[in-house]
């Protein structure tokens, strides 16, 4: 649901002038002074433009002073910023939502990229052959992160909802074996860890594929965040994304490089390819806010308000609009 065209314009107009007059006045390169910023990443491959970044060493040629460190979840990448261990973090949509509704001082400035191929993972034993037939088992995931909302895309998909089924919050790397254990019957995590699983469970191992949701990675500022520092973070990201675009080859050797063993070559090489890269800000991006918004308060019971308006306010399109102005799409 979209707020009214007017509207939108009016709040959007109202976060873009002081914002991009403040980028617009910064130094835009390398002649100018070298911004230093703290950027706490996850997710290698939703990441990817930091990694070939800092593979590359795009920073300095960009006239950055980065430092970039790699938590385990987009959920502890959020962390970091709230905590102020960095200014700018790389997550998932999910802990994004949750932080806004929370009313923690947190804004998106960029959608990166955005990726819808899910599996459900669980044993043959198990009998799973659709998502309804979850009804009463119990599944494990990672609460808190993306992962969490895929689930409930999956149940949904089968007119079911979380309380139809008993969740097991579960760290990415023990869904499988949880699994192999008997602890649970099925589960969802991150794509990294589905061929691991399905090593570890040999001739018992079965999937459902989902590709009702879309996973979107975002760069996310907190309080400490400057305009100028931000937006040559994304002017850096939008060259490594370039890059990315004309050598996939060379950019999926840069991110196994980057996550120093955590990936595994023929995973990057498989699922890289399945994520669409491109910093925007769009109406796509804004009505999937608005319904995580919405099903995280029912679900979750959180605080805060969903409507279109209040979540337009979670986004900061200043920085985005001063160094590619045709990303930004919000009308």
């Amino acid at each position: 649901m979209f707020i009214p065209r007017a509207v939108a314009a009016v709040l959007l107009a109202a976060l873009l002038t002081p914002l991009a007059t403040a980028c617009a006045g910064s130094p835009a390169g390398p002649a100018g002074a070298r911004p230093a910023v703290t950027l706490a990443g996850s997710d290698h491959l939703g990441g990817a433009p930091v990694y070939v970044a800092q593979e590359r060493g795009l920073w300095s040629a960009e006239g950055v002073d980065a430092s970039v460190t790699t938590q385990p979840t987009g959920r502890d990448a959020l962390n970091a910023v709230l905590g102020g261990q960095a200014q700018l973090g790389v997550v998932g949509d999910l802990p994004a939502v949750t932080a806004a509704l929370g009313g923690r001082e947190v804004k998106v400035v960029a959608d990166l990229s955005r990726f819808s191929d899910w599996r459900l993972i669980t044993r043959t034993d198990r009998q799973i052959t659709g998502f309804a037939a979850l009804k009463g088992r119990k599944v494990g995931v990672p609460q808190g992160t993306n992962v969490e909302y895929a689930l409930s895309r999956m149940l949904a998909s089968a007119q079911l909802t979380a309380a139809d089924v008993t969740v097991v919050n579960l760290a990415p790397n023990q869904v499988t074996s949880a699994l192999a254990r008997g602890d649970i019957d099925a589960g969802v995590t991150f794509p990294s860890f589905y061929d691991a699983a399905r090593t570890t469970l040999g001739a018992s191992y079965a999937e459902l594929p989902f590709t009702g949701y879309t996973a979107r990675t975002l760069l996310v500022v907190g309080p400490s965040a400057t305009a100028e520092g931000t937006a040559a973070v994304l002017r850096t990201l939008l060259r490594a994304q370039r890059e990315l675009g004309s050598d996939p080859a060379g950019a999926r050797k840069a991110v196994l490089a980057q996550s120093k063993g955590a990936l595994q070559a023929g995973y990057v090489d498989a699922f890289q390819p399945r994520y669409t890269y491109g910093a925007t800000l769009s109406p796509e991006l804004l009505t999937q806010l608005e319904e995580e918004a919405a099903w995280a308060k029912a679900a979750q019971g959180l605080p805060g308000a969903a409507d279109p308006a209040t979540v337009l306010r979670y986004l900061d399109p200043g920085p985005l609009t001063a160094v590619d102005p045709a990303a930004v799409t919000l009308r």
